[in-house]
């Protein structure tokens, strides 16, 4: 009788019957927005996380950091850092760092294509972004090959169908498109194919130019409008140890200007760009995480700017960056500390060092997600398809962490403990030895009451043999070929693609613009 309850209850579920009060969704979580429902955890004490920071502004003002933009050392020394041009060596005294991190917002508002996908990145709130920066991609249908155009576009169109991925992403490099031409394509198919927040790279003026009037064209923004508000982000990567390079410091100062969100992001990996204890890798980062925000808001007090966070530790054998890993977590947890204690919003780093989709790949990536998770990150990148700490980007992976990220989603939502979901009037109803399926209680309820799985697979082993025996990563090939097949893009980005390629035909014409290195 069990089993025969349970077979109505799955029909009726696949009719998509209405149920009684109680069966709407109004208890699902939006997965567009969501809020960190746990207390953030410190690895460190408070008295520690004030050394941490001291010490990171001991490292700025006595030993400083390498800055080889010369227009970046003129406006630190304008500001009163002392610079050295020989060696290119800033030192940047505590007050101007002071004075950067009382302007930077602690709250900022994006806007996306559609306002409805519009962020509030602060302490508090949490947002997801697939694996970004990849020279190559795979699958297991074509294998491991390098970043081509066409897939760097069906990744954004499955980054779109997810809501709990909630900006895009430089996902992989599109190899087969010049270098010249390159971030042409890859802002047009975000704006294309998407309505969530773009990603703009930052490899010199004259691209982030292009990128920022490719945006005012499809979002129909005046030059004021763009820059009253933020419209896009970029990622800023220090070179650690204590080095800022050319195109990164003109990033951060063109992005400035425009009032478009930067994320200064070091990335200190404990033994071989950082010290090799947590506590000394998240000291360097600190303190390059804080020069980055300090020439962002020399250039324009008030500049959108992110803190971030990506360390981790290497295999100490062969020097291979690790991912996943108790240091990984650690290096979250205390990276947490430190931006609570800045009070800005903060970024964090998932991935793996897998070179396939297996249970490695899955145990490393939800150990990183979880650090992230709690500590309080407000974006973690990487959180979804990383693979070889950043080699690869896996279609396969990409669905396997959706699973993982939205699990986390439906723990962002209230769990009731009124007086009708104590249910002692259920309990009541069903006789000792009997089951609830066809309850009232769970008849109420039963569309909403469980998370739905995308992937998982839940029958029994007979059924699952019957089935053809597929794991989950082959389960979820099936599910990005029919989510690549059903696709429309929305139809505000779609419009776009007239205005925008005749921008792109009129600036191929004049020789597209080349990366600054």
């Amino acid at each position: 009788m069990v089993d025969d309850a349970a077979r109505n209850l799955r029909r009726e579920r696949r009719r998509g019957r209405t149920g009684e009060a109680g069966s709407e969704t109004s208890l699902r979580p939006d997965y567009r927005s969501l809020k960190n429902p746990f207390l953030p955890q410190p690895i460190f004490s408070a008295d520690q996380v004030a050394a941490i920071h001291d010490t990171a502004l001991r490292v700025l003002e006595q030993l400083g950091a390498k800055v080889l933009l010369p227009e970046a050392r003129a406006i630190l020394a304008r500001a009163g850092a002392l610079v050295d041009e020989d060696s290119q060596m800033v030192r940047i005294g505590r007050d101007i760092v002071a004075a950067a991190l009382a302007s930077a917002p602690k709250s900022i508002r994006v806007h996306a294509g559609d306002r409805a996908r519009d962020l509030t990145l602060e302490l508090g709130s949490m947002a997801f972004l697939a694996g970004s920066g990849a020279p190559n991609v795979t699958d297991l249908e074509h294998g491991r090959r390098p970043g081509t155009l066409a897939a760097f576009e069906d990744l954004i169109r499955l980054v779109q169908h997810f809501d709990v991925l909630h900006m895009l992403g430089p996902c992989i490099e599109p190899q087969d498109i010049d270098n010249r031409f390159r971030h042409y394509a890859v802002n047009r198919a975000q704006l294309t194919l998407s309505d969530k927040l773009p990603f703009v790279f930052a490899r010199g003026t004259p691209q982030v130019e292009d990128g920022f009037e490719m945006l005012r064209l499809a979002r129909g923004l005046s030059e004021d409008e763009f820059r009253s508000g933020a419209h896009c982000y970029t990622v800023i990567n220090t070179n650690s140890p204590r080095q800022l390079d050319i195109p990164m410091a003109q990033g951060i100062i063109d992005f400035a200007k425009a009032g478009q969100v930067l994320i200064i992001t070091p990335f200190c990996l404990a033994g071989a760009m950082a010290p090799i204890t947590v506590a000394g890798a998240l000291t360097l980062q600190h303190a390059e995480a804080l020069a980055g925000l300090t020439l962002a808001q020399i250039v324009r007090p008030g500049a959108p700017v992110v803190y971030g966070s990506f360390s981790s530790n290497v295999d100490m054998k062969s020097g291979a960056p690790a991912f996943g890993t108790p240091e990984h977590v650690k290096a979250t947890l205390g990276a947490g500390q430190l931006a609570r204690f800045t009070g800005l919003p903060w970024r964090s780093g998932g991935g793996s060092a897998a070179n396939i989709s297996d249970a490695q790949a899955a145990h490393e990536t939800q150990f990183a997600l979880w650090g992230s998770v709690l500590a309080g990150a407000t974006v973690c990148i990487h959180a979804a398809g990383w693979l070889e700490g950043g080699l690869s980007v896996s279609f396969e992976k990409l669905i396997t962490d959706i699973e993982a990220l939205q699990t986390i989603a439906e723990l962002c939502a209230a769990t009731p403990g009124d007086e009708a979901a104590i249910g002692f009037e259920a309990i009541a109803e069903v006789q000792p030895g009997g089951h609830f399926f066809s309850a009232g209680h769970t008849m109420a309820r039963y569309r909403t009451a469980f998370y739905e799985p995308l992937v998982a697979d839940w029958s029994n082993f007979g059924n699952w043999t019957q089935a053809g025996s597929r794991t989950a990563t082959e389960r979820a090939t099936g599910i990005w070929k029919r989510l690549l097949a059903d696709f429309r893009p929305p139809a505000c980005a779609a419009a776009t693609s007239g205005v925008l390629d005749e921008f792109i035909a009129r600036r191929t014409e004049e020789g597209g613009a080349a990366p600054v290195s």
